[in-house]
């Protein structure tokens, strides 16, 4: 179990990477003066590979979450209320991943209605997230 926990948290850790990192090539985007065609074309490009290699990172994360879950019954049976909370983390993180790929697409198609400020504040949502869930798995509050 412990080899499936360790794999878990570095899957979690580089998923995050992206989580953080992929916002802030929003705001980059956001402020390139509309002559600067290249500058734009390989923040894009940039961002495009991110996207992809954060969601390959984010299956194993899961998968290796689920393993712990139901396999070893982690944060399974009365006084685990910890887990439902940090499962729903977990999904709201999925939506924050699924909204970065929408982003994304309109960013890909010059359909940003965003300033680069709305991008910096959207970018501090997975470390609170994190920091969240993080807490939730350490303190088992309920």
């Amino acid at each position: 179990m412990l080899w499936i926990k360790a794999l878990h948290i570095v899957f979690i850790a580089s998923w995050f990477a992206g989580l953080f990192y992929l916002p802030r090539i929003f705001v980059n985007l956001a402020m390139v003066p509309s002559e600067s065609v290249a500058e734009y074309e390989r923040l894009l490009l940039m961002a495009r590979k991110l996207l992809r290699f954060m969601t390959l990172l984010a299956i194993p994360a899961l998968g290796l979450g689920l393993w712990l879950w139901l396999g070893y019954g982690i944060g399974q049976g009365p006084g685990n209320g910890w887990m439902h909370a940090k499962l729903a983390v977990v999904a709201v993180l999925l939506a924050y991943h699924h909204a970065c790929a929408r982003i994304l697409a309109q960013f890909s198609g010059h359909q940003n209605r965003r300033s680069h400020r709305w991008y910096r504040w959207f970018n501090e949502a997975p470390v609170i997230l994190m920091l969240v869930a993080v807490l939730l798995v350490v303190l088992k509050p309920f």
